[in-house]
């Protein structure tokens, strides 16, 4: 049984007051126990059944963006209420979506829209948290994640599906409402949970992940006698530990030596390896050559890899800013719909794209942030 139950205030995104959090009851992806998890994955291994080979990659529109706008327009709505732009047919009969999504129109029977999805909070935090964590355990500005993130949890029970591939990577960074990493993060399962950043710009023409280099005039071999100086300290720091702290970073470090003197991983994050047409299909922007990286490194074996689209927050100038965006979203999106499907990936790869929730129906200049919500697809 789900339950969620608030305290009274407006529940909107209009500056006006946050509703309470008082309790929060299970929901979504996040309402097994860890502990429920981890023995099921027990009893899996011990039955002996073959480990699924699943990857995802969560596209997450950072600041809640309009569906009715997107994915679920209103065409008979009355003018005060529908969106800006007309629906337009799909090759999936009985589904439109957006004028602004010709691209995806043509791959249409390669996604789901899932409109039955719902939360009942109009604060980006406690929607982040709540889509980001299946818990609404935070309220109000800037509230840190109390819980790990769905992706953190994922990577915790699989681990990397490839031993030299970080298990969870976020291009170009973790964000939850301007948190870093905010809701992905591992928060109480440890920092070595949380996700490897490249924490630069994919469509830059420099772009590289500096924490896959080493130092400026430190080879391999040098790090390699590094790695051996410090494994003879590790007897010592384990008996002054008591919090646990440096046994995660212990894992940390572990996981950084084998990226950093590996060939996997370095060449999965090398983007100029690429071929430029497929490049040029993604789109020459960040968030295009983000996707195109996310595909890279699930095929490569990282389990769960998510992609930063932020600036969704369209209070006052929603038709101004959507005409920026949404090119950019149908670009890159359809091309990974493609491209995992002549990989032959389609069954291997979940791609989620959504945000922290939708918008009010009256327009506004952009809409109030608030339910209703329709998951996998961006929204109002």
């Amino acid at each position: 049984m789900f339950r969620v139950e608030f305290g009274k205030s407006g529940k909107y995104c209009d500056g006006i007051s946050r509703r309470h959090f008082l309790q929060a009851g299970i929901a979504g992806m996040g309402s097994a126990s860890l502990s429920q998890i981890l023995h099921a994955k027990s009893m899996s291994e011990q039955a002996g059944v073959e480990k699924k080979d699943t990857s995802v990659i969560l596209l997450w529109l950072d600041g809640g963006p309009s569906h009715m706008d997107l994915y679920d327009l209103k065409p008979e709505a009355p003018s005060e209420y529908k969106g800006i732009w007309n629906p337009i047919s799909t090759n999936v009969p009985g589904m439109d979506i957006t004028e602004m999504f010709p691209l995806q129109a043509k791959c249409a029977d390669k996604f789901s829209l899932v409109r039955s999805l719902h939360h009942d909070t109009g604060d980006h935090f406690t929607g982040g948290h709540w889509m980001l964590t299946g818990r609404g355990d935070v309220n109000g500005g800037s509230t840190a994640g109390r819980n790990p993130s769905i992706s953190s949890m994922a990577t915790k029970v699989l681990g990397p599906r490839d031993p030299n591939m970080p298990a969870y990577v976020s291009v170009p960074y973790a964000s939850s409402i301007g948190l870093r990493p905010g809701y992905f993060g591992g928060n109480f399962l440890g920092v070595q949970h949380d996700p490897f950043e490249t924490d630069s710009d994919p469509n830059s023409p420099n772009f590289q992940v500096t924490n896959l280099n080493p130092t400026t005039g430190l080879s391999i071999d040098r790090l390699k006698d590094r790695k051996s100086l410090l494994q003879s300290f590790d007897q010592l720091r384990r008996e002054v530990d008591q919090s646990g702290m440096l046994s995660s970073m212990d894992r940390l470090d572990q996981k950084a030596y084998e990226m950093v003197t590996g060939e996997k991983a370095r060449k999965a994050f090398d983007l100029n390896s690429e071929d430029n047409a497929l490049r040029e299909k993604y789109g020459r922007h960040t968030w295009g050559q983000s996707v195109l990286l996310a595909r890279r490194l699930v095929e490569a074996g990282t389990t769960f890899v998510t992609v930063h689209f932020g600036g969704w927050d369209h209070h006052w100038d929603l038709q101004s800013g959507m005409d920026s965006y949404l090119p950019r979203v149908d670009q890159a999106v359809s091309a990974l719909f493609e491209d995992l499907a002549q990989r032959g990936l389609s069954e291997k790869v979940l791609v989620v794209l959504c945000g922290e929730f939708s918008r009010t129906p009256r327009m506004n200049n952009g809409g109030d942030g608030g339910p209703p919500l329709s998951m996998g697809t961006p929204g109002r």
